[in-house]
């Protein structure tokens, strides 16, 4: 048993980081409970390991007395002088025996129990190694898969990547490296589990300050970020330096920062935008190359109703609406998108006609609406009209004389 004590000791030392000398109490522990239960029930134990050969010794603590009434816990003194000639009435006495006495079965349950006791060692340096790593970025190998989640090797422990953090369209094999983010340290009945993920803005916000060193220097700040995963992130991000152009700073020389995590992301789309404090220019910024019109901002209910002209209609929207999401996402606005109402229908170019030709003093509603149904909707439209055409066209002489009179008089003021 020897042998097998000490690949444990060498083993939980080396590729677990436990300490040896905790271990061996925690075996010793569970040999000294295990035989306590089997042949040896009734008797007290101890049990010592050799941390070098992972050597056992074992020896049963007995009483002296003068009446021996119980050969399992008791010795009496004459034969406790024989071992220990300085022993006394009452006192304890060690006697070593074979470990092999302990029996079979309570080898059996000291091997179970040493590998319980080791899981919880495990448990705890799971817990102590990675609680400072929340929210970082850990790299390992996907041991295999159970369900639709992945079992993640970081090489002291192992971690799980839930399917609900996985980003849509990725598919990892058993082998393959994998960076993610520790997200949380969960405790279940098995104890701590590690919880990684890759879905989490989160994880982009980390990327962004180990590939951006203005980021990572306080310089650059990421205002706001909306992801959706695995289709489209946008991120507002504002420089504490007047010198630095946060955008420029992110995106790197030809695109180079922001591609490396374009492609650590599968080639998840993202839009870097420069941050502003007011709502409507932050808004004209999130939606380019679209240009909102017409906009309302509702301060109170923190909501904006805007509208852009037909061709901008399905940029700002987005496929399936997600650039409208994001971008309401990204400013913490409710936003309200409707197509620009473009005045061009025969009412509205009607009353439009009418009003300029209201314009001319002497022209009243009734005669400027017989004049915009004979097609002449404006008073540049009576170049070389006369008023024998105003007759022929329905009205009377008079009338006609008064509408070519007035319409000159008002052409020559202008």
């Amino acid at each position: 048993m020897s042998s097998e004590i000490l690949s444990v000791l060498e083993y939980m030392e080396k590729e677990k980081g436990i300490d040896r000398e905790d271990m061996i109490g925690a075996i010793s522990l569970a040999i000294k409970t295990a035989a306590a239960k089997g042949v040896n029930s009734g008797q007290e134990l101890k049990v010592e390991i050799d941390p070098k050969s992972g050597g056992l010794q074992a020896w049963i603590l007995l009483k002296v007395v003068d009446s021996l009434s119980d050969p399992n816990s008791e010795i009496h003194l004459g034969k406790a002088k024989l071992i220990d000639p300085k022993v006394e009435l009452g006192g304890f006495i060690e006697k070593e025996i074979d470990p092999a006495f302990l029996g079979r079965i309570a080898a059996q349950t000291a091997r179970q129990a040493i590998m319980q006791q080791v899981r919880q060692f495990e448990k705890e340096r799971i817990f102590d190694d990675y609680k400072d790593s929340i929210g970082d970025v850990v790299s390992g190998f996907v041991r295999r898969r159970e369900r639709n989640d992945l079992i993640i090797d970081l090489g002291k422990a192992e971690a799980l990547l839930p399917a609900r953090e996985k980003v849509h369209g990725e598919d990892y094999a058993p082998g393959e490296r994998i960076r993610c983010l520790l997200l949380a340290i969960e405790e279940t009945n098995r104890g701590p589990e590690l919880i990684l993920t890759r879905a989490h803005p989160k994880f982009i916000r980390r990327l962004l300050e180990l590939e951006v060193t203005e980021i990572a220097d306080g310089t650059v700040v990421v205002k706001s970020l909306a992801r959706e995963p695995g289709y489209r992130t946008k991120i507002a991000v504002a420089s504490k330096d007047r010198k630095v152009d946060p955008v420029g700073a992110c995106v790197g020389a030809r695109g180079a920062r922001v591609k490396s995590i374009v492609r650590e992301l599968g080639g998840e789309k993202i839009d870097i935008i420069r941050h502003y404090e007011g709502p409507e220019e932050m808004l004209v910024e999130a939606l380019k190359p679209a240009v909102p019109i017409n906009v309302e901002i509702d301060e109170r209910n923190k909501r904006i109703h805007f509208e852009v002209n037909d061709r901008d209609l399905s940029v700002a929207i987005g496929r399936r609406g997600q650039n409208a999401r994001l971008t309401s996402r990204l400013m913490g606005w409710r936003l309200d998108i409707s197509k620009e109402k473009v005045a061009g229908g025969f009412e509205d170019r009607m009353e439009r006609a009418i009003a300029g030709l209201n314009q001319i003093p002497g022209i009243s509603d009734e005669l400027a609406n017989r004049l915009v149904a004979v097609g002449l909707v404006s008073p540049e439209t009576f170049s070389g009209v006369e008023a024998s055409d105003l007759v022929d066209s329905g009205f009377t002489e008079e009338e006609a004389d008064t509408i070519i009179s007035k319409v000159k008089e008002f052409l020559t003021q202008e």
